[in-house]
This record gives structure tokens, sequence and C-alpha cells, in this order.
């Protein structure tokens, strides 16, 4: 039995491996700029699907599809990404006699609509935010948008209906700013997502974002697993994600998990999801929205639970009956702390640092997790994500996790493109990531008061100067090693001075 992984990088590995321990083939993707990545590497067999615009490869449906005839492929796994909350990939799956590895096309249309999947929550009894019944109308009125504002309050959060990863979202503090939020919030949407559609919501003022993992099988059996935290945002995307979260009680986790569990039951869910949820200062906690697929964070959750989520997603799709005990599911055991390593430069504003990986040092060790998807050599594409890695450790206890961290993030090293590496060497030991004092606005507010400052130390420039100063050196020896020939201690010297600058140029000169 074969599983075909529609994506790529970092997830279509994780997939592949998992495959490989329930003993499953697995049939990988790639388009022209990904001939050589480690998913291909990885994978019992590859096909190619086209250029490298997603749209031509990892997005064109028809491609994926024939792939799978092809290779005798029976179950497909999207990963996230892409087209993995693609209803129409989903139905197009199963018309083809495929298994999707992931909800129902039903249940993918229904939650990924927010005021839809609003509206599940009402049903389920779950409470949420205060807002608009549903999306204005193509030809709402000025006067009646400017009602509903009045009637929900200020401030509030303009939201696309089809929004995601803060698309299509405008925060609204004044009456006479709704209006042009509202068209710039639409316009904003429809280029993203092919649809203008936008609802208001009243803002929660400082906020937590905690979600609940669950897992669902097709005999109407669903798990809750312990809480994540991801308040750590940067415009409204994640960026630090840890299980549990401090500033949940037991009492709140268990109602939260109720309330996860009864929606998924609502809308007949199977696979994995996350109910995300906005959790105010008194612990009172809000509906958000569904993610219909697995979460870029879920291995701080498979940390502290021991419990293989990509494995239950294949198990599920395969029809057993999920045997995960609740109990083990909502009671975490340590700490654990996940950081998204990305080719981007946090000092020039987290510009896209896309380019060829020179050099690479994973760190290892006890409790520490490396899901990786690149290798020595491979070059970051300018057409997707460019997510390298996500680290992952885990504690007896959340000031053991941070140590570890910590020095997990002095070990690792990427050369030849920027990361975000030296960012979050700076962030873990901000005060308030140590305390876990921190809302969904906190990051974005620290940075502003930055004023551009660098996250790469002093240390990391002087080293780097080093490392220049000894490659200029060497390179003058060996100019005058040609210069009075061959042998002779010019070039033990030369050659003795080239070794260094490569090792200083290892240890410094990486991000």
């Amino acid at each position: 039995m074969k599983v075909l992984i529609a994506n790529r990088g970092e997830i279509a590995v994780r997939v592949v491996r998992a495959c490989r321990e329930l003993g499953l083939g697995s049939v990988a993707v790639y388009s022209d700029v990904d001939r050589e990545s480690l998913h291909v590497r990885a994978a019992d067999e590859a096909f190619h699907i086209g250029a490298a615009p997603a749209r031509e490869s990892y997005l064109d449906i028809e491609r994926l599809l024939d792939v799978a005839r092809r290779s005798g492929a029976t179950l497909v796994h999207p990963g996230y990404g892409f087209l993995a909350e693609n209803a129409a990939f989903s139905q197009a799956c199963a018309d083809a006699g495929l298994t999707f590895v992931g909800p129902s096309a039903e249940a993918i249309r229904l939650m990924g609509s927010k005021t839809a999947a609003r509206d599940a929550a009402i049903a389920a009894g779950v409470p949420v935010v205060p807002g608009t019944d549903g999306p204005f109308p193509a030809d709402a009125s000025e006067q009646h948008i400017l009602a509903e504002g009045d009637r929900i309050g200020f401030p509030l959060l303009v939201k696309a209906v089809a929004g995601g990863g803060g698309k299509g979202m405008r925060t609204v503090n004044a009456r006479e700013d709704l209006i042009a939020a509202v068209r710039t919030a639409g316009s904003e949407a429809a280029s993203a997502f092919g649809d203008a559609s936008v609802f208001l919501e009243r803002l929660v003022v400082e906020p937590r974002h905690v979600e609940i993992q669950l897992m669902g099988d097709t005999h109407g059996t669903v798990v809750p697993f312990v809480e994540r935290e991801c308040s750590i945002q940067r415009r409204h995307q994640k960026v630090v994600e840890e299980s549990p979260s401090t500033r949940v009680s037991e009492k709140t986790r268990r109602a939260m998990a109720e309330c996860a569990a009864a929606v998924a039951r609502t809308v007949g869910y199977s696979s994995a999801g996350t109910i995300e949820f906005l959790l105010d200062a008194d612990e009172n906690f809000y509906f958000l929205e569904m993610n219909t697929r697995l979460q870029v964070e879920h291995p701080v959750t498979e940390m502290v639970t021991g419990i293989d989520l990509v494995h239950w997603q294949l198990r599920v799709a395969l029809g057993e009956r999920l045997t995960i005990d609740p109990e083990r599911a909502l009671a975490p055991r340590g700490h654990a702390i996940e950081c998204r390593v990305i080719a981007e430069d946090p000092d020039e504003g987290f510009l896209p640092s896309p380019g060829r990986v020179l050099g690479l040092r994973v760190p290892h060790g006890p409790g520490v997790r490396d899901d990786g998807g690149v290798a020595d050599g491979f070059e970051i594409p300018i057409f997707y994500d460019s997510l390298i890695a996500k680290l992952v450790v885990w504690g007896e206890t959340r000031d053991i996790a941070i140590q570890r961290l910590r020095r997990a993030l002095r070990e690792y090293q990427v050369r030849g493109v920027k990361t975000t590496l030296p960012f979050f060497r700076w962030l873990v030991d901000e005060p308030a990531f140590q305390t876990a004092d921190v809302h969904t606005a906190w990051l974005d507010r620290v940075l502003a008061g930055r004023n551009g400052e660098p996250f790469t130390s002093t240390g990391d420039a002087d080293v780097r100067a080093a490392v220049l100063a000894a490659a200029i050196h060497a390179h003058t020896l060996s100019r005058t090693a040609e210069a009075v020939g061959a042998g002779g201690a010019s070039n033990q010297r030369d050659s003795s001075w080239q070794r260094a600058a490569r090792i200083a140029a290892l240890r410094g000169g990486l991000a």
C-alpha cells in the first residue's frame, strides 16, 4: 500500500518517515526546483509534477491525481499548506477512488468559512466572540456597516470569511475608520483567497491564543488533547508554540477540550484538526476558528503526550478505530517548545532570504527534536514558504525546556542564508518570554520598540570579522606560496591557515 504525499519540505519528510514506520510505501512529488530536495531523496518513489510556481505543480490537482494513478498510490496525504484545506481536492481524491488522509470535503468546506464555523460552534454550545451574524453582502451600505459596528462595540476586528495568516484582517479602534478598514480587508481577501466577504468581531484586548489539538475517526470517536500556547506571534503569524500553557488551569483545559470535541462531533469530523480559542485574563475562552489539517506545531503535542499524530492520521484513514486513552491525551508530561527556523533576515524586517544552504549543523542531545526539510547544498527557492526546520525541545519543566532551547539554539548553525536563529537567541532571554507573560500583540510591540536594533550580537559580528581576516590572510599566504614555489614551510603554513579559516567560517560564519 502506498501513500502519495502531496507536499514538499519538512512536512513531506515527516510523512515519509511515518509511512516507513507503518510499513507503507511513500510517493513524493517535486517541481523543477525541488529535484534534489530532501523529501525526494527520502521517499521510496518520486515523480516530477511541473514548473516551480505552485499553481503549475503542488496546486495542480489533475497532475497529483495522475501521479497517484501511475504510482499505484491509494492514499493521499496533503500535509499542511497548498491543498491541505482545499475541499475540491478532498472531493477529487474521493471521486478518483483515493483515500484522502484528512477530513471529508464537507467538513473542510464548512469549517473553512469563518462564519459557518462560528455558526457550528454556536450550535455546539461553544462560546464565541460577539460579532455579526454573517458576512456583509456585496452591496452592504455604509449605514448598515456602521450600525453593526456600533452594536458590537469598539475596538473590533474586520475579518475575511476565507482568511488566514492575518490576511484580510484589520483592527478598528474608532468608528470613523470602520468603512475604510472593511473595504481594504475585502480587497486584500479577494486578492489572497478569491473571496471578498468580511465580517465583524469584537476585539478581545491582549488575549492569549490557545488551541486544542483533536483527532477523530470515521466511527464517531473524537479525542481532544492538551492545549498548545501560540500567543507569541508576529503580524498574526505564529512564531513560537509550546505545550502546555502556563496560564490554563486544569478546569479550563477540560472545558476547552470538551468544547473542541463538541464542535468536531457537530460536523462529523475525522482525522487531525485543531480548534483555536482566544483566552482572556480571567480564563474566559472564545472560539476563534478550526484548522482542518495537521498543524505546523503538532510536534509539541507529540512531545508532551508521546502520541504520534501522523501515525494516527494514517491509521484513521485506513479505517481503524481510535484507541487513544483520553486521559493520556489531556495529561501533559513535561513541557515542549517549538521554534520555526525560517530563511528570513530578522535584521532586515524578516525579509525572505532565499539561496543555497552552504553549511548545516543541527543540534542533538536529550530532549531535542529537529523536523528539517533541507540539507547541505540545498537551494531555498523563492516560490514557496521558506521554512527550513522546526526546532522542538522537551524538558520535565518549562524552565528546563527553556535551558535546553537556549543550548540547542547556540548549537544550531546554518550557513549561506540568513535565518531567524539570531532572533530566537534574543527571544529566549527576554524576561517576558521566560515568565510566559505574553499575549498575541506582545511581540509586535516589543519589536516596534527596538527600532530596528539588530538581533545579531556584537560577539557574532566580532567572530565574522575574525573569519574574514583569517580568510584574507590565508589567501595572501596562498599567493605568496605560489610565488616562491611548491614545498617547504610556506605550503605548510598556507595549509594551516586555510584550515583555520575554514574552521572559523564553520564556527562563526553561520546564522
